[in-house]
């Protein structure tokens, strides 16, 4: 740990992308907050009356989107509403559900990359089967054509919440679900160098268990490559959010999510193109941070790496 934390360390680059990461956590668990107390405003309209924030083509007034020491990153076309409240309050919404999803697809992937590495034979040959039956879908088209049904299925027969919480959930379920076969072959590749090594040997031969044995002596090996899985999943899953939103699959307007916001930008992109600029450059950044700290946490981690 010390090795990895001192190569770290002397990595500028993934310690400014680990800067990032961190302010962007701290934001998306400050926005509820900031919103309860009324410092973020995500929800009101300023489109009508004297206090309009819009001129007679809906469109903010003034330059660069309506920038002004009240709206610091301008107003939404069309509404008038504070483009910096919906974009910080739409961080903590795709965080949950990226979040949500990593943890369903990190989660499955190692219990049945495990199962497969260890078993071998049979149960590794049919586990590498139902990965490649996964993947032969086209998740984004299945998304899409079975949405409804789903949705109604969480509602009506899971009794999901009906709204943003069953749309939200299904997103987190679809994406995890598709997600887990590429965390799953990384982790029967650990595997299968791991339970070679004579602490699984001597542990088979004191007659341990099963469950011992994947999850109390093989696991604990497999967090470095875990940990660095989770950081190159997530900003997947926070760019597939705002593409979903798009295709019209995820969380509704007027919650606000980077995806919605985005999603709704895209017919203001010539018209009003800082508008369209923010969650995209925002959505950019989160992305970009994510990679670079796993790739900086991958070199750090190598044990073969230089010492």
């Amino acid at each position: 740990m010390q090795l990895a934390m001192r190569r770290f360390r002397k990595d500028k680059l993934s310690m400014f992308a680990f800067s990032v990461v961190v302010l962007y956590f701290l934001a998306a668990v400050l926005a509820p907050f900031l919103v309860k107390f009324g410092v973020l405003d995500p929800y009101t309209f300023h489109n009508t009356g004297a206090g309009s924030l819009l001129d007679e083509f809906t469109l903010p007034k003034g330059s660069w989107g309506g920038i002004s020491g009240d709206h610091w990153l301008g107003v939404e076309p069309g509404t008038g509403r504070d483009v910096l409240a919906r974009v910080w309050y739409g961080v903590t919404f795709s965080l949950v559900m990226a979040i949500a999803a990593t943890i369903i697809s990190v989660g499955l992937g190692t219990v049945f990359g495990i199962i497969a590495g260890v078993s071998g034979g049979f149960v590794d040959s049919a586990i590498g089967r139902l990965i490649d039956l996964v993947l032969s879908f086209p998740s984004t088209l299945m998304l899409l054509a079975l949405s409804s049904l789903f949705i109604d299925i969480l509602v009506h027969d899971i009794h999901v919440p009906e709204g943003d919480v069953a749309n939200g959930t299904y997103v987190v379920l679809v994406l995890g679900f598709f997600g887990w076969p590429y965390v799953a072959r990384l982790v029967r590749g650990q595997v299968l160098s791991i339970r070679e090594r004579e602490f699984v040997e001597a542990a088979k031969l004191m007659g341990a268990s099963r469950f011992r044995l994947y999850f109390k002596e093989i696991l604990p090996n497999l967090w470095a490559p875990l940990l660095v899985s989770a950081t190159i999943t997530m900003p997947t899953y926070i760019s597939a959010e705002a593409a979903l939103n798009y295709l019209g699959v995820g969380i509704k307007p007027p919650t606000p999510t980077l995806g919605n916001v985005l999603s709704g930008s895209i017919d203001y992109s010539t018209s009003d193109f800082v508008f369209f600029f923010m969650p995209a450059f925002l959505i950019m950044i989160i992305v970009v941070s994510f990679n670079l700290l796993g790739d900086g946490l991958r070199d750090a981690l190598d044990p073969k790496g230089h010492r």
